[in-house]
């Protein structure tokens, strides 16, 4: 595995703030997006609820998720789904709060939630000629490196894949928040996460818990910084174990797959090595945190949804904006220690 920085500005990618920055829709997220029957001003307004209206435990999910995303607590992406990643966003958030940590949403952490800030989860924003300019990609099957290759760019694939990304949303929901809206007319209104986060303090030791599928930025007091829900490996190329360090940061990385230094089968190994173009739809997402350890790093995912559930080829994968949030807060030298073994994909 080889990695190469891009200019970001050659891919178009400056348009892209870090308080914005891909999903797809899912069964699941469909259903509870059409099942939300909410307003913007709902979701805003919602206290906890611990009872069976599906709708106000929905909204309920959904403001939880993006208070903790704006905490640095992160969820992965923002579904209004009690996942697996969101009870680890909520159990890091309890152990950091003094709470019991036992990863469920309820009162106490719910009330500690809402005192830490009083923004609205959900902002208007209106969509800008360079959102909808282009050119957008068509989809590649993931894993077909030769196809890959052949692309200017892995850019979006859909003025709506580039919002709710840049909004940490899964696309579903984007879309049932915002029905009837064109996401394609710039100048149309729409409503998004507000997930504007404090830039994150400079990270002096990064731990990989393999078990939970967690990554954890400590500051050089040991305290926690970030948490973030992680693809760790697998069984094939299980990540690394011990003390290892950052070596440098790449920012919009190509990425080069060569089947001879892979142990791993893959559609178009035939076909010898490729040379994918960097972007967002990059196999390592658009950023690329390399460690002393050859050939790993810590990367971004072109599909938010599966971080955390299904594995990797050795290397940590996040979500593209905690990729670059954790990216931007490292340096040369900054300690990486992994350790547990590797857990089962979870739900």
């Amino acid at each position: 595995m080889k990695i190469r920085s891009l200019a970001l500005a050659s891919l178009g990618l400056l348009a892209w703030s870090p308080a914005f920055a891909q999903g797809a829709a899912s069964p699941d997220t469909v259903a509870v997006a059409e099942s939300l029957g909410a307003t913007a001003d709902a979701i805003n307004r919602q206290g906890f609820v611990a009872g069976r209206d599906a709708a106000s435990k929905r909204r309920v999910m959904i403001r939880a998720q993006i208070m903790l995303d704006r905490l640095h607590f992160s969820p992965g992406v923002i579904d209004g789904v009690a996942g697996s990643n969101m009870r680890l966003a909520v159990r890091s958030f309890q152990s950091a709060s003094g709470l019991r940590a036992n990863g469920r949403l309820d009162r106490a952490t719910w009330d500690k939630l809402v005192a830490t800030g009083d923004l609205p989860a959900l902002r208007s924003y209106t969509i800008a000629a360079e959102d909808v300019a282009g050119p957008m990609e068509q989809p590649v099957k993931p894993g077909d490196y030769g196809m890959m290759a052949e692309r200017e760019s892995m850019g979006w694939t859909s003025t709506r894949e580039a919002l709710a990304e840049r909004a940490h949303m899964d696309e579903a929901l984007l879309v049932s928040l915002n029905p009837g809206v064109d996401l394609t007319k710039a100048g149309a209104s729409i409503i998004v996460a507000n997930v504007a986060r404090d830039t994150l303090a400079e990270v002096a030791t990064i731990e990989v818990d393999k078990a939970n599928r967690e990554l954890r930025a400590l500051g050089a007091d040991g305290k926690v910084l970030a948490v973030y829900p992680a693809t760790v490996g697998s069984a094939e190329r299980p990540a690394p174990a011990g003390e290892w360090a950052v070596r440098t940061v790449a920012m919009a990385p190509t990425y080069t797959f060569d089947p001879a230094r892979l142990t791993f089968k893959s559609k178009g190994a035939a076909s010898g090595k490729h040379v994918v173009p960097a972007g967002p739809n990059n196999p390592v997402g658009g950023t690329w945190i390399d460690l002393t350890k050859d050939t790993y790093g810590i990367h971004g995912a072109p599909d938010p949804r599966l971080v955390g559930k299904v594995a990797s080829h050795g290397c940590v994968r996040l979500t593209n904006w905690d990729a670059r949030e954790l990216a931007l807060a490292v340096k040369a030298g900054t300690k990486v220690i992994f350790a547990g073994k590797a857990a089962p994909a979870r739900g």
